[in-house]
């Protein structure tokens, strides 16, 4: 295969660069691949370029401007979806500039092409109520109930993104003091969250149910669909979207998003209002960095702001005198 086709260098980076140098998940890799499937289905559809015939000749900025500007008017996906995406094809491009040198002035006019600002969306989380309330649907004289309860139990006790909880095996749930789990978050970081006793409990009644009580069990998937494999991410959304409807709860009448990641801003925000500190609240959500765990604050602060604002004005009113009747300043602001 010739080096300035572009199948060479995508083959390489996907296959070879990602996994062996770089070290990253499968799940990255799978996100990528997404990207590129999108990007050569517009060279084919909307640019007349067939996939085989793409050479290195054709990435320009014209190229992926085109790209991008197409997954907002026609796929009408977000700025932060179109962010992502970029962000992939820079990485790539990156890649390619060290692999051919002469190539090195063309990939840099594309990794000058800017992501987007967007505004940042208000936390949405559940009240303490509502949490309850979705807790309490789950049939408990069921397997497949009891299954449901502890799942939503641990991904609200952890503060877990949803990939972490399909992510978990046996073996990852020490129920010994101090009862922790150990969680396989973003870039492979390992980070350990302790459970408290409710969940402990539950637990080891689940544990017991499912005789998973052996060294050999330590792999099998602590949560699993009726074939025995992995919950996947719309298996676990599904399902408390099934128990918050029992509750009579939806995106519309909750006036807010509701994902399982929903359970992860509902968690830190609870731990907020407890008087957590914020630098706790990052250790047991697994933030790199603290300014991402600052939502939480800031959103705290909006919720007072707003309450105050809702309180009756009961404060007197004084007219202060206007500065623009004294002549005085304004002769002086006239001279300067």
């Amino acid at each position: 295969m010739k080096r300035m086709n572009f199948a060479f260098h995508l083959s390489e980076f996907l296959s070879d660069y990602l996994p062996s140098q770089r070290n990253v998940s499968p799940n990255t890799i799978m996100a990528y691949r997404d990207t590129f499937a999108l990007f050569l289905r517009y060279c084919r559809d909307v640019r007349e370029l067939p996939p085989e015939k793409l050479d290195m000749k054709h990435m320009d900025t014209s190229l992926v401007l085109g790209f991008l500007e197409h997954l907002e008017s026609d796929r009408k996906c977000s700025t932060r979806t179109r962010n992502h995406r970029l962000a992939a094809l820079h990485s790539f491009f990156r890649y390619v500039q060290t692999e051919e040198p002469q190539l090195l002035f063309q990939c840099q006019r594309i990794l000058a092409i800017p992501l987007q600002r967007f505004g940042h969306s208000e936390v949405e989380y559940l009240s303490q109520e509502e949490l309850k309330a979705i807790l309490a649907q789950p049939d408990l004289t069921t397997r497949t109930g009891r299954r449901d309860t502890v799942l939503l139990s641990v991904l609200y006790d952890t503060g877990a993104r949803v990939q972490e909880i399909i992510n978990l095996s046996v073996g990852d749930i020490r129920l010994e003091a101090p009862a922790q789990v150990r969680l396989s978050g973003k870039g492979r970081k390992i980070r350990s969250v302790p459970l408290m006793e409710p969940t402990v409990n539950l637990l080891k009644e689940y544990l017991q149910e499912h005789g998973f009580i052996w060294p050999e069990h330590a792999t099998i998937p602590l949560f699993s669909n009726r074939y025995g494999a992995r919950l996947s991410r719309s298996g676990i959304n599904y399902i408390l979207k099934k128990h918050a409807g029992r509750a009579g709860f939806d995106s519309r009448s909750l006036k807010k998003r509701l994902s399982p990641h929903t359970l992860r801003h509902t968690k830190a925000m609870h731990l907020h209002q407890s008087g957590n500190p914020i630098s706790v609240i990052q250790k047991i959500l697994g933030h790199t960095d603290i300014r991402t765990t600052d939502i939480y604050a800031r959103a705290d602060m909006e919720m007072k702001r707003q309450a105050l604002d809702k309180a009756p004005k009961l404060l007197p009113s004084m007219q202060a005198p206007s500065w623009q009747n004294n002549k005085d300043i304004l002769d002086w602001l006239s001279s300067l």
